[in-house]
């Protein structure tokens, strides 16, 4: 696992510093008057490949290694093909959009769609409880809502995952973390496999950030952001499907930050009669940098702006954690974690609410 995990890691950053070094030049088609930039000058958005390609490396070597004799005991197989195959469509279509700033949201939903259909398809993913017992027997009966159910995630778990990444390892740091609690979990478990797929993708992860925190030399794009969404949708799926000790809800708790961030958004564009798919500034990471972050001094303007935008993510790394321990300490206890998820959503409103009404605490501004 170690081995794989170094693997991954050397792989990503070696693409990355190569995307920073001589693919500098795709960045300039970038609008500049996008609402969602917090940034001066061209930065490449291709982080996603190099994070694509350090975890498909590492994961083609481990189901080579294992066919080879399996050293690590870590029992991959085949079965690691068919999690890239079902990983690529929703990637690609974000590299492409990366690339060419031409694909729709519907286009973009279509390939997600696309890679939660393959999962379906290729390796039999499915919510196999959702640990409320008055709803298992309906689940039970109709097999077809839990394979609808984790279509929905892993369809909606990589725009999830673009909604945060605003900020120079925001989104990258909150996967990292993510796949190792989930990988901490699969190890307490036994599930050596897919504990090793996950460190895989966090250690390509971090060699992407290398190059994107607190430099900002280059971004995740929407194919960082869909790679993430999709692995670690599935991860999350297929750990509770193949573990009946975890409970379904300790996915839930660890991903509630981004969940939580994508149905607030829809709930409040659709309040304002705008649609869900029209980018804007008012995430809460994006108040977080305009009203919380704002005494940064120096006489460079991007320099400036580059260390705003880096004491911004720290604020939510901070809040991903509050949930992210509770997940890891209580991930047997369904009870609990639908508490924290509770008390997550209304910790976020109140949040959210106080810094539009400029009512934050002193302390807390920089």
């Amino acid at each position: 696992m170690i081995w794989l995990s170094v693997v991954g890691f050397l792989v990503a950053a070696l693409a990355a510093g190569g995307i920073v070094r001589w693919v500098r030049g795709h960045a300039a088609a970038y609008g500049k008057g996008m609402p969602q930039r917090f940034h001066l000058g061209d930065v490449p958005r291709l982080g996603g490949a190099a994070v694509l390609l350090g975890s498909a490396v590492s994961w083609v070597l481990g189901a080579v290694l294992a066919w080879l004799g399996d050293p690590g005991s870590l029992r991959l197989g085949g079965w690691v093909c068919a999690w890239l195959i079902s990983v690529l469509p929703a990637a690609l279509g974000g590299i492409a959009e990366d690339v060419t700033q031409r694909l729709s949201v519907r286009y973009r939903l279509l390939l997600t769609g696309s890679s939660a259909a393959l999962a379906v398809a290729l390796l039999g993913v499915a919510v196999p409880r959702l640990g409320l017992p008055w709803l298992q027997p309906l689940l039970d009966s109709m097999p077809w809502l839990g394979v609808g159910l984790a279509v929905l995630a892993v369809t909606g778990m990589p725009h999830a995952f673009n909604i945060i990444d605003g900020y120079n390892g925001l989104a990258g740091m909150v996967a990292l973390i993510v796949c190792l609690a989930l990988a901490h979990v699969a190890l307490q478990v036994g599930d050596r496999a897919l504990a090793a797929l996950l460190v895989s993708t966090a250690a390509a992860t971090a060699g992407f950030l290398v190059w994107n925190y607190p430099r900002g030399m280059l971004f995740a794009g929407d194919g960082g952001a869909y790679v993430w969404g999709v692995v670690i949708a599935l991860a999350s799926i297929s750990l509770v499907q193949r573990n009946t000790e975890v409970s379904p809800w300790f996915p839930m708790l660890l991903l509630i930050y981004p969940v939580w961030e994508t149905v607030f958004s829809i709930y409040r564009k659709l309040a304002r009669g705008v649609s869900p798919g029209v980018a804007d500034a008012l995430h809460f990471h994006q108040l977080i940098y305009r009203r919380i972050v704002r005494g940064v001094f120096h006489d460079d303007e991007s320099r400036r702006v580059l260390m705003r935008n880096n004491r911004t993510s720290p604020y939510l790394w901070g809040f991903t954690l509050l949930t992210v321990v509770p997940a890891v300490l209580f991930w047997r206890n369904t009870g609990v974690l639908m508490a924290f998820c509770s008390l997550f959503v209304v910790s976020y409103v109140l949040a959210y609410l106080a810094i539009v009404r400029f009512k934050v605490p002193h302390w807390l501004r920089r």
